[in-house]
């Protein structure tokens, strides 16, 4: 079960770097979501997987941590406003520039270029 948790955990972190590093927003909005998923799983991991255990220390020789639990938590909560908060910044984003474009400027197409070389009067 480690060994799935771990490649889960992996799969998420590279598809959500992967996907902030493109050039328009909702991509990016995405492999941020995904990033914080795969770090909130890893928190959660190294509170010790294991099911049926008491959280209190002392009681048992095996227990749950439970500030693993709360982190992940505030981090749901925490990552769920920000993600409402980046939406909000691509879609006003959006609607000053006309253009998802994460700087601001999109790439010129070949065919445009080639389009201004054609006519020198514009």
């Amino acid at each position: 079960m480690e060994l799935i948790f771990a490649l889960v955990i992996g799969a998420l972190t590279a598809s959500g770097v992967y996907l902030l590093l493109r050039a328009r927003t909702f991509p990016v909005v995405m492999g941020l979501t995904l990033l914080s998923y795969g770090v909130n799983l890893f928190l959660f991991a190294s509170g010790r997987l294991s099911t049926g255990q008491q959280p209190i220390i002392g009681s048992t020789e095996i227990y749950a941590d439970p500030l693993p639990q709360a982190l992940v938590l505030t981090a749901i909560v925490i990552g769920f406003a920000m993600t409402a908060f980046v939406v909000v910044l691509s879609l006003r984003n959006l609607a000053d520039n006309e253009d998802d474009h994460v700087d601001g400027c999109p790439p010129e197409h070949p065919a445009d270029r080639a389009q201004e070389e054609e006519e020198p009067g514009k």
